[in-house]
């Protein structure tokens, strides 16, 4: 049985300045995994959150199948133990289907209390050097010629911390970005939902039910801890000052259902509505956003943590490239570029799936052919895909013919290899140092090795072969987040990509 952490996990005191290369707003998974991404490529980091101890509470309960690759790409599957559970279906709009025909080592979602998520990428961050400072609330957040100057209420008085960048993962309602005047697009709420954790109730297990008063759904997890969301139908949003009272979420459940939840003791209570904000830029000068401060929306099908981790693996190596001096021009930037056009079709999809799920009868013929397009695999498969973050491409720029080329700007595959030594293992592994990977499985003497001399630092040359036939080149090369920039079946020539990525070439790190 899972049991959220004990401990506050603060450290520093007192009122004295605080320097450092990044500092991170919000303790949550993003800024976690972020913070640990930089702390492992030697960059000095510090986190800060308005809480003095870690979150007991499990707001987003589950990895999808992109996320769990970034997660074995670091090395951390192993430390959660056996609290990662396969959950092979998903659903859109409440359309349950099958989520494990897609190409992925870790196919469909992974049920994980959230506290375990952020416990594991704590215990990261700190093995990494990171300073973590809880009970600290920003209050001031300003740039300067040399950097960003933030003033915290701390519980021991007040502290500033000056850092060369910030980033704001902070959530949905981020001080970051309102400190900062990030512009921002949003759209109003138009529906409300009662969420609860509860113990002490025995009702049947809903995944998504359409009942004429609204719509329920219920689970019990292995804990005995069962989850209810529930919304009364025709019911608007209300504004609140905090939860819905547990009086309140069992009479919409009675309502809804006709049930009663008597014996229940509430762990956490909470309420979301389908409104939804996005940054128009996810960087202003020295400041960038990642996670919910970036992108909100409401919480259907996992998606908005998952968005948000893998915002965070698309720039910390980034970051840490300009930190360190050696990022070619443009590749900070490449992060706004790359992840806005990606957290605009997750809002998209989320606002569809609101309308489909609560739009009442006149939506009725919608989801039903929508549901026999979900039993046919090739659609199936393309939404699985979209909705566990596995069809995300970059514009990359990787061919100089103009056309894009087979995996440039995806995912690489997670090949199994025998190395030139001899060692067994894997594509993901091989990234597993922060590097980008330069991948060579030609079975003839010539070897792109050679041509990664003097970025040897940035970039590790791998000769290999595949386990089993049909790769997809003969040479790639991958950036530190996993995706693709150049393959030997673009026109790009292999140094240009190099620089264009990880910089100019350093003649005393030639092997």
């Amino acid at each position: 049985m899972t049991t959220p952490p004990a401990g506050g996990g603060t450290t520093g005191s007192g009122t004295a300045d605080v320097r450092a290369a990044v500092l991170v707003v919000g303790a949550g998974p993003v800024g976690l995994l972020l913070a640990g991404d930089l702390g492992e490529r030697g960059v000095d980091v510090v986190v800060a959150d308005r809480l003095s101890a870690p979150m007991t509470e499990s707001r987003a309960s589950q990895l999808g199948a992109r996320t769990m690759e970034v997660l074995a790409q670091r090395g951390l599957l192993a430390d959660f133990g056996d609290d990662l559970v396969a959950e092979p279906r998903g659903h859109f709009a409440g359309l349950t289907f099958d989520a494990s025909g897609v190409p992925s080592p870790y196919p469909g979602h992974w049920k994980v209390p959230q506290f375990r998520t952020e416990a594991v990428l704590a215990q990261r961050a700190l093995a990494a050097g990171v300073r973590l400072l809880r009970g600290h609330e920003l209050a001031e957040l300003s740039e300067d010629g040399a950097g960003v100057v933030a003033r915290f209420r701390a519980e021991d008085g007040p502290r500033t911390v000056r850092a060369a960048y910030a980033v704001g993962c902070d959530g949905g309602h981020s001080t970051v970005r309102s400190l900062v005047g990030f512009p921002v697009e949003a759209g109003p709420a138009r529906r409300e939902l009662l969420r609860a954790d509860l113990t002490g109730i025995e009702v049947p297990d809903r995944r998504f039910h359409l009942l004429e008063r609204g719509f329920a759904a219920s689970a019990r997890r292995p804990d005995g801890v069962t989850r209810v969301m529930v919304r009364v139908a025709g019911a608007p949003p209300v504004r609140r000052q905090g939860p819905p009272s547990l009086r309140e979420i069992v009479a919409a459940w009675r309502t809804v259902t006709g049930e009663d939840l008597d014996g229940a003791v509430p762990i956490w209570r909470d309420a979301f509505d389908d409104s939804w904000v996005q940054a128009a830029a996810y960087r202003r000068g020295r400041v960038l956003l990642a996670g919910d401060a970036a992108h909100a929306h409401m919480p259907v099908g996992g998606q908005s943590l998952n968005l948000g981790l893998q915002d965070a693996a698309n720039l910390g190596w980034k970051l840490a490239a300009r930190v360190q001096g050696w990022a070619p021009p443009g590749l900070l930037d490449s992060y706004h570029d790359e992840r806005h056009p990606v957290g605009r079709r997750v809002l998209d999809n989320v606002q569809a799936q609101g309308t489909l799920m609560f739009g009442g009868a006149e939506t009725a013929p919608v989801r039903q052919v929508l549901a026999e397009v979900l039993a046919d695999p090739g659609p199936r498969d393309r939404i699985a895909a979209w909705v566990t973050g596995l069809d995300v491409r970059y514009d990359v720029r990787g061919d100089d013919s103009g056309e894009p080329a087979p995996l440039i700007g995806s995912r690489v595959p997670d090949l199994a290899l025998t190395c030139s030594n001899g060692e067994r293992t894997g594509v993901h592994a091989l990234l597993r140092d922060g590097r980008g990977l330069l991948l060579d499985l030609a079975t003839g003497p010539a070897s792109t090795a050679a041509d990664a001399d003097g970025w040897a630092d940035r970039v590790h040359a791998v000769r290999a072969t595949a386990a089993a036939d049909g790769a997809p080149f003969a040479s790639v090369l991958v950036r530190p987040d996993g995706h693709v920039v150049w393959t030997d079946r673009t026109t790009t020539p292999l140094r240009t990509a190099l620089t264009d990525w990880f910089g100019t070439a350093d003649p005393a790190g030639a092997r």
